[in-house]
Order: C-alpha cells, then sequence, then structure tokens
C-alpha cells in the first residue's frame, strides 16, 4: 500500500470512528408526539418530517412515535403530561399555553397578524425565542413555531355575509378566556370544549358551529356536519412545538442538537404544506357542499370594532410589555 492509499485509509478510518463516537452518545429511546390534529394534516405532516429527519440525525437510535388525532386527549392533558413527562411532545396552539404563562395569550389576540409571511418572521425571532424561554420554569421547552393558518367560522343553521348574522349561534371556542369573550361581544354563545369533542357536538346539534383554519375543517370533515362557511380571518394561530423539560434535560448534547435541528428543519416543510393545502382545502370544502360567503369592508370594520374593547382588555391581561413588544415588530416589518 503506498503513502496515498495509507494516508487515505487513516482519514476514512478518522471519520467512521468519529461518527462511531456521535451515535455512541445517542441513546435508543422513543419520544411520543402527540396532536389534536388527524393524519393528512399539515400538522401531522410536520411530526411525520420530524420523526424522520430524528430518526437520520440519530442512526436509527432515536424513534419519533406519532399520535395524532387526540388520541392521548385534548390540549390542556397534554401540557400536564408534558409537565409531569409522562409525554415527551405535542404541538398545539400557541394561545393555549396561556394558562401556564398568561404573556401567551398576545397569540390569541384577533387581528393581530396581517400575514403568515409577518408571522414568520415575528416567531422566528428574537420575540417568538422569548415568549419559549418562558415556558421553562412551567417544565416545557418550546423547540419551533408551526402554522395553523388564519381562523374563519362555521355554523349549521344560517349563511354568514354581515356581523349580526353570528349573534345566537352556539359556537365551540378554545377553551381560554379570550376566545369565550370575543364570541360573546358579537352576540353569540361561546361553547369550550377540547377539539376531540368537536365533530359529534356538530354532528348531534349540541352546538351550531366552530371556528377553525380551513385546513383543520377539511381534515376533520367538518363539511359532514356544517353547511356555511364564513371566511373572516379573525385570528392567526402559531402552532408550538413543546418538548417536556424532564425529557429535556435527559438528552445528551448531541441528543439536544439532534432534536433542536430536526424541528428547526421540519418547520419549512410543514409551513409549505399549510400553506399549499390552505388554498386545496377551501375548494374541497365548496365541494363537500359548504356555501362560503365573506364579510364586506364595511361589516369587517363592524366585526373589528365590536371586539375592540376585548383585544384591549386581553392586551392588558396578557403584559402591555409583551403586546408593545410584538406591535414594535410588527411596526419594523411594515416599514
Amino acid at each position: 500500500m503506498n503513502r496515498f492509499s495509507l494516508r487515505a485509509a487513516s482519514t476514512i478510518a478518522a471519520l467512521l470512528f468519529a461518527a462511531g463516537s456521535l451515535h455512541a452518545q445517542v441513546t435508543e429511546r422513543t419520544l411520543r408526539f402527540a396532536t389534536q390534529n388527524p393524519k393528512g394534516h399539515p400538522t401531522v405532516m410536520g411530526m411525520e418530517k420530524f420523526a424522520e429527519l430524528v430518526g437520520a440525525k440519530s442512526g436509527g437510535k432515536i424513534h419519533v412515535s406519532l399520535f395524532p388525532g387526540g388520541v392521548l386527549g385534548g390540549d390542556g392533558p397534554n401540557v400536564s403530561a408534558i409537565q409531569g413527562g409522562t409525554l415527551d411532545m405535542a404541538v398545539m396552539n400557541s394561545g393555549i399555553l396561556a394558562s401556564q404563562v398568561k404573556e401567551f395569550g398576545v397569540f390569541d389576540l384577533p387581528f393581530m397578524f396581517g400575514s403568515a409571511a409577518e408571522a414568520d418572521a415575528v416567531v422566528d425571532g428574537p420575540f417568538g425565542k422569548m415568549m419559549h424561554a418562558k415556558l421553562i420554569d412551567k417544565g416545557i421547552v418550546g423547540l419551533a413555531y408551526w402554522e395553523l393558518g388564519f381562523r374563519e367560522i362555521t355554523n349549521s343553521r344560517r349563511p354568514i355575509s354581515k356581523v349580526d348574522d353570528i349573534a345566537g349561534l352556539k359556537l365551540r371556542v378554545i377553551p381560554n378566556a379570550i376566545n369565550v369573550d370575543w364570541v360573546t361581544a358579537l352576540g353569540a354563545n361561546p361553547t369550550p370544549m377540547a377539539f376531540p369533542e368537536v365533530y359529534g357536538a356538530l354532528e348531534t346539534k349540541a352546538i351550531d358551529g366552530q371556528e377553525n383554519p380551513y385546513t383543520v375543517i377539511a381534515a376533520n370533515k367538518f363539511y359532514e356536519v356544517q353547511k356555511y362557511l364564513a371566511i373572516t380571518n379573525h385570528q392567526y394561530n402559531p402552532q408550538s412545538v413543546l418538548i417536556s423539560k424532564k425529557t429535556w434535560d435527559s438528552l445528551s448534547n448531541d441528543e439536544k442538537k439532534i432534536v433542536s435541528d430536526a424541528a428547526m428543519e421540519a418547520t419549512s416543510a410543514q409551513r409549505q404544506a399549510a400553506r399549499a393545502q390552505a388554498t386545496t382545502a377551501l375548494e374541497e370544502l365548496k365541494k363537500g357542499g359548504m356555501q362560503v360567503s365573506e364579510f364586506s369592508p364595511a361589516e369587517m370594520a363592524k366585526f373589528r370594532e365590536k371586539i375592540r374593547p376585548v383585544i384591549e382588555k386581553h392586551a392588558a391581561l396578557a403584559g402591555p410589555e409583551v403586546v408593545k413588544a410584538l406591535q414594535d415588530e410588527l411596526a419594523k416589518l411594515r416599514k
């Protein structure tokens, strides 16, 4: 073997040793990852991409088991399980975390984000990192923000072409105070309810309607039990990808890097899937028989005016400092 061959063999051996050393610092383990959304939804597609990346980056040593469709319970129980360490990971509306850290209520303020691009810039930047850092003392680590999209209103009783049409409807809302308040401000009857219960409640007419993005409405086949869709874009929901601090603290530095890098790489794929599906989901809802209506600019202005006191109230509850920080970030983007 000549000198060049010896040098090449030595280099290959060193690379193989380095790779083996890296994988030697990764323990065989399984991470349990839950969401309320069903298989086929962009959130679950993000989870599938994350699982694929973690498997590849760990040399197959870290396996991610997915639990879509709310099979491990609602978001509230999932948060508690993450804090207790009995569930490793979950992805959910960031605003739900206001039950743990009140400042997260800022993500549920209606009409805060003007576009998905604005939301990306805010949550991927210093503001989003600051917010996730607030969860650590609650036993939760925030890894990334995914997208659910802008929320719309559906119901089975009548078309909604003006704000007053919403009055009197019994609408399911995410179980937190701001959603109860804005629905009440419109003269409707808010019904807080865990997501896995929603389809059945719509089917039995226990509630008249609900509000969610197109992709959620389509993926859960709400068009089977809802006739009318009003395009309101009243809220934009970033989704927090969470891991139990107990799980996080049990990981080696190499394992933490694998998990955090996979979460960030999966973010791009998840958002692309969410935005691609939003357009096709709306068409699917129409084909499913839903009648679609939109507010005129005058009616949208009326909508904003009716819920303005709710926004002011909950901005104060979330904390003036965090609201100002978000508004300052948005102001920079809009220059």
